[in-house]
């Protein structure tokens, strides 16, 4: 039988589901073999508000890709969004003398939690999702490359923890499963779009993608191949149509169809329409800068910006984002993606926690992708490193 690997992407406005299946070579990306979609309902902002209706949401988005693959899916990887998503830095450090000066595996993850438990006061009501090292120290001593093997009395670690509000990771796992499906893993939604829509290159170089949905922008940075910052803003393009359609008094539905440039017959200028779509542009790439400045990074990602989500179909939008980051500006395109007439970049976050499945079951280590992603990124990046684009 067919292995085939499921993951849902639960939106403010839309439910996404991709089945994907590997490709007879592991060189060549993994097909699609069903998708599914179905609007959103009793989520807010990325968060549950309605648990029968967002269950309701997921199980049609479902039962649609599983009828386009059929194939019945019992499991699947979910991505986590929305405001609850959050970073928190912390630090870590144990001792070398339980294995006599050498560090080990086992050093490594014991660092990662303490820096877990330190910060624990900062985490009430909220569950880390990810612990991301971005520095290994020996003796005081940074380490260019990998820990395990060097000699010392202590390891000290600096770690980047992704944290959701635990109420809504458990409301977001509860809906899933009611609609029938097990929940084999969770990862946050920008971790899991980068798995596609970035390249090695730009992740070495430094870059930052955002995704401009309907209600939320959720960014990631990476630089040096690791994600250095996560960030999630209240606003979306949704927020653009309220916009046009307050200063025109026009139903919600056209002022849809004319921030994307659509011909409704109406006698407002599209002059003006455009003139409101690049002023809350800016400002949505103006809270990213204000970001981007707060950790060091402003102006200096060589691979600058990528955009997703709806909100990259907007006319102009990589030029705004240009202007106002004083950065490179694309739009992404899913490149590691099957072409399909579903491969638009929009669809990233699902395909990429199939990829994340899949390279789990590619892992010959001893422990899972999910515990390696929880429990060290360089590891997760040597397991994974033939999936990256």
């Amino acid at each position: 039988m067919r292995k085939f690997y499921t993951g849902i992407d639960i939106g403010s406005s839309l439910v996404k589901v991709v089945i994907a299946a590997p490709a007879e070579r592991p060189d060549v990306p993994m097909q699609i073999i069903g998708t599914g979609t179905a609007a959103t309902k009793g989520v807010r902002h990325g968060y549950i508000i309605d648990r029968v209706e967002a269950g309701r949401s997921i199980k049609e988005a479902l039962m649609r890709a599983s009828a386009a693959a059929k194939v019945s899916v019992k499991s699947a990887r979910i991505a986590m969004g929305g405001v609850g998503l959050d970073e928190t830095r912390s630090m870590g450090d144990v001792s070398l003398t339980q294995s006599g000066g050498i560090v080990t595996e086992r050093d490594v993850e014991r660092a990662l939690k303490d820096s877990e438990t330190r910060a624990s006061a900062k985490l009430t009501n909220r569950s880390v999702i990810h612990t991301i090292p971005l520095e290994y120290r020996v003796d005081g001593n940074k380490v260019f490359g990998k820990a395990v093997g060097l000699q010392g009395t202590k390891l000290s670690v600096d770690t980047l923890l992704i944290t959701i509000l635990t109420q809504h990771h458990d409301d977001l796992i509860d809906a899933v499963e009611a609609a029938g499906v097990e929940v084999e893993g969770v990862m946050a939604s920008p971790l899991a779009a980068s798995l596609v829509a970035l390249t090695k290159a730009q992740k070495t170089a430094g870059v930052v993608l955002a995704n401009i949905g309907s209600e939320t922008l959720s960014l990631v940075v990476f630089d040096d191949d690791v994600p250095v910052s996560l960030k999630v803003f209240p606003e979306g393009s949704g927020d653009i149509t309220n916009t046009i359609a307050l200063s025109f008094q026009i139903p919600l539905t056209e002022a849809e169809q004319m921030k994307r440039g659509a011909v409704t017959g109406s006698d407002i200028a599209p002059k003006k329409i455009q003139t409101i779509v690049t002023s809350q542009l800016r400002d949505m790439f103006g809270l990213i800068n204000t970001h981007l400045k707060s950790i060091g990074r402003s102006r200096l990602l060589p691979a600058g910006i990528v955009i997703t989500g709806g909100g990259s179909g907007l006319e102009a939008v990589s030029e705004i984002a240009k202007t106002v980051l004083k950065l490179p500006s694309q739009i992404g395109q899913a490149g590691n993606m099957a072409r399909t007439a579903a491969s638009d970049a929009t669809w990233s976050v699902a395909y990429g926690l199939c990829r994340w499945a899949y390279g789990e079951d590619m892992s010959d280590r001893g422990h899972s992708l999910g515990d390696m992603f929880t429990h060290g990124w360089e590891s997760f990046k040597q397991s994974f490193r033939a999936l990256l684009p």
